[in-house]
């Protein structure tokens, strides 16, 4: 009998997941090291056992969604913009510093403007996937760290989808300004649309039925997925429309139980989606990027932490917040990946600076959350003194 290939590739992931994430623990190492590490030992470019990362990535963005909606359960909407309002300064002034040095790092290693304002652009953002994945669920609840770190995550998204939109601009020949108004209509409608809903149908159904616990499953991922394939049509990215579909719900008295009965849902996605990183990344094109990658993602390692730190003190924030902050945002991000991906289809970049991007993308996700988690509260920690869920 045939073995059904996406049932074989579920088996080889979780099976080598499991095994190399006890190797992980005993080499004190990041459970997510173990998840990329694996995938691309199993991928196309290595020993080929799954032949198609791609589909493995298309589910696990579920796992990325569930991931920003619960976040947005646990935060409260007044506060959320409080603290964006507040943290825009440290965003753009971080990401024009951090995008100055992917560029110069670029030009000087022989890649064209394009190629480096695109590369430079890329390293602007950190990890919406590492960032929360190390942030304990406390943090949410009782402290400002999780606050200050998602509302520059959001802002930083924002920016991400607007690259998205010019990198297809340029693939056809044009950057589409009327893409980026509708953009900025759409966000605020966005919300608007599920605040309203939330207020006046969504809430009063959970209400009626709030002791049928399947019910209100079903209820809130239906909810979840429905913001992100509206935000999807307005032009948005999915993840924003998850997270907005969690904020509006952060006031429900039922926040805290959907929160955690989502949780293994969330965490099953995320494992496909850190073996996916691994497993779409050809091995063959190291040598002929490892240099700039090592350059650059040195330098990001080594200046965002400074950099955050510096500027969110000048904001008010206390040194220890400040100096927490900067190395959780320490790496590149999964929508530095995206971009790579999509500007190299389209013809905007070469292979070798889309694989520059995508292996210092990996090589920080890799040493940024081994620092975090050798130095920080995290749920993944190998000490029980850090341990935090």
């Amino acid at each position: 009998m045939a073995h059904d290939p996406i049932v074989f590739a579920i088996f080889l992931i979780f099976a080598g997941a499991a095994l190399f994430a006890t190797l992980a623990l005993f080499a004190r190492q990041s459970l997510l090291v173990a998840y990329i590490v694996l995938g691309a030992l199993l991928g196309p470019s290595a020993l080929g056992l799954v032949t198609d990362p791609e589909l493995i990535r298309s589910i696990s963005e579920f796992g990325i969604m569930f991931l920003l909606f619960l976040l947005g359960l646990n935060l409260q909407p007044q506060e959320l913009f409080r603290m964006v309002a507040k943290t825009t300064e440290v965003t753009v002034l971080s990401s024009l510093v951090f995008l100055a040095t992917g560029f110069g790092i670029s030009l000087a290693f022989g890649f064209d403007v394009t190629e480096s304002l695109l590369i430079g652009g890329t390293a602007a953002f950190s990890s919406t996937i590492v960032g929360l994945k190390l942030l304990p669920t406390t943090m949410l609840h009782h402290q400002r760290t999780g606050e200050v770190i998602i509302s520059i995550l959001l802002l930083q998204d924002l920016f991400a989808i607007v690259m998205l939109l010019v990198v297809q601009g340029s693939a056809e020949g044009s950057v589409q300004v009327g893409d980026i108004i509708k953009l900025l209509i759409a966000l605020p409608a966005l919300i608007a649309f599920a605040w309203l809903f939330e207020r006046y149908v969504l809430i009063r159904l959970i209400r009626k039925f709030d002791k049928i616990q399947e019910y209100i499953f079903l209820m809130t991922i239906g909810w979840c997925m429905s913001m992100a394939e509206l935000a999807g049509l307005l032009g948005l990215s999915a993840e924003i429309g998850a997270f907005i579909a969690g904020v509006v719900l952060a006031s429900s008295p039922i926040a805290m139980f959907i929160a955690e009965s989502l949780k293994p849902l969330r965490d099953f996605f995320l494992v496909l989606f850190f073996f996916s990183l691994g497993a779409g990344f050809d091995v063959g094109m190291i040598g002929q990027v490892i240099m700039p990658a090592l350059l650059l993602a040195g330098a990001l390692m080594l200046l965002k932490p400074p950099v955050f730190r510096w500027l969110l003190l000048r904001t008010g924030e206390s040194e220890k917040r400040s100096h927490e902050v900067g190395f959780r945002l320490g790496q590149m991000s999964e929508f530095s990946l995206l971009v790579a991906v999509l500007a190299l289809e389209n013809r905007v970049i070469s292979a070798e600076a889309s694989y520059l991007i995508q292996l210092s993308t990996l090589l920080t996700f890799l040493v940024s959350s081994y620092l975090v988690v050798l130095r920080f509260p995290t749920p993944i920690a190998v000490s029980d003194a850090l341990r935090r869920d």
